[in-house]
């Protein structure tokens, strides 16, 4: 876990593009809040796989999501179950549920549903806010971390020298 922060904050303070971070971590929020055993994750994961994410930061945000869906699960039940109870959509999801491909996507059930319609929902506003985040850091934060007696003195350090051979 620790080499990861450590592989995020490298990322962050390299020439990564803020999109592949960004990317990375909305498509590690659907797959964080949303049922880890479900056919939309695989989706997903290949999805990382595929684009060119920092995968690191897909981890890790994979990591910090999953442990914020504990938290939401019951919102996302009251989400779904919404959706599932309604009169009008009756029909809709008795349809959906007669054919063989929607009853492996686990539709049928209140959280994934709940938490899908969230992600999605979420996806675009998760994406703009995390490349508005990293870009603001490389603007201003980093210069003024770079400059910190600390952290110079930290880089000046033989463990980091070493630390950044081997890493690099």
């Amino acid at each position: 876990m620790i080499s990861m922060i450590l592989k995020l904050i490298k990322a962050l303070n390299s020439d990564i593009g803020p999109w592949q971070i960004a990317l990375a971590g909305a498509l590690a929020m659907v797959i964080g809040l949303t049922p880890l055993w479900s056919v939309h994750n695989l989706v997903i994961l290949l999805l990382a796989f595929v684009l060119r994410v920092h995968l690191a930061s897909f981890f890790l945000f994979w990591a910090l999501f999953t442990g914020l869906a504990y938290l939401l699960d019951p919102w996302f039940h009251q989400i779904g179950l919404y959706w599932l109870t309604q009169a009008s959509l009756n029909g809709f999801w008795t349809n959906l549920y007669q054919q063989d491909i929607w009853q492996v996507l686990h539709f049928n059930r209140s959280i994934t549903l709940g938490s899908l319609i969230v992600t999605l929902l979420a996806f675009a506003p998760t994406m703009l806010l995390l490349r508005w985040a990293i870009t603001r850091y490389r603007a201003s934060l980093m210069p003024w971390l770079n400059k910190l007696k600390l952290v110079q003195l930290l880089k000046g350090s033989r463990w980091y020298q070493l630390y950044a051979r081997v890493n690099d």
